[in-house]
């Protein structure tokens, strides 16, 4: 009997017939009830951000494109109420158990990037030190995907604590890893995209030094 990671209700085991055949059982670190408050991004985004409910290039992704950035998001969730619940707990409360949550999802959700080096956007080394993770690393290492460091940050205000117009003003705060080998083709991973701000920082500087080809990915949109 487990407890859900979320809520602490009991989780209900669900056997499958091939998990019977392995006598195995799925592993389930939600129960129903949260998983019900997850919603998934529909078919119907926008196509360079997946903003949802946006059939066609959004206004944000047109703004991006107006300044000469491109973007090449895709994304996993809405960030709604269960989802900001889950980053409280986990980002904020340091609640490290819960970068398995998702695990399973983004094992799935990256399995069509295999020639793409994941990246983690990285935190600072002062955010590091309070938190003691980085939260997409940590759920990184939790779905078993390889990744690589290329990227450190420096200690700047939170973006969680930024209103909009502070984050689209934000200024590069990326550096490389010193004497780093670039791939080619490279999948930046991030927890939250709200602006796309932090990830088209980090891209630039990749795509300055030589990176041909940088796409990005977020738990939640």
């Amino acid at each position: 009997m487990r407890n859900c990671l979320l809520c602490s209700q009991v989780v209900e085991e669900n056997r499958t017939f091939s998990s019977l055949i392995l006598l195995q059982k799925e592993q389930n670190t939600i129960c129903k009830h949260c998983r019900a408050g997850l919603e998934a991004i529909s078919s119907i985004h926008c196509p360079r951000c997946w903003k949802d409910r946006e059939a066609k290039v959004c206004s944000d992704c047109q703004i991006w494109e107006s300044q000469g950035y491109l973007v090449q998001h895709q994304a996993g969730f809405l960030y709604n109420d269960l989802m900001k619940a889950y980053f409280s707990k986990y980002k904020f409360q340091g609640d490290y158990l819960l970068r398995f949550v998702f695990a399973e999802v983004i094992k799935k959700s990256l399995r069509n990037f295999k020639k793409y080096t994941l990246v983690p956007i990285p935190v600072s080394p002062e955010k590091y030190q309070s938190r003691g993770f980085n939260q997409v690393e940590g759920f990184l290492q939790a779905s078993g995907l390889p990744y690589k460091h290329l990227l450190e940050k420096q200690d700047t205000i939170a973006q969680s604590s930024k209103n909009r117009e502070e984050r689209l003003n934000s200024q590069q705060c990326f550096t490389l890893v010193k004497d780093v080998c670039l791939p080619d083709e490279i999948l930046l991973i991030d927890d939250v995209y709200t602006t796309g701000k932090t990830l088209q920082l980090a891209r630039e500087l990749l795509l300055e030094a030589g990176v041909k080809e940088v796409l990005t990915f977020s738990l939640a949109r």
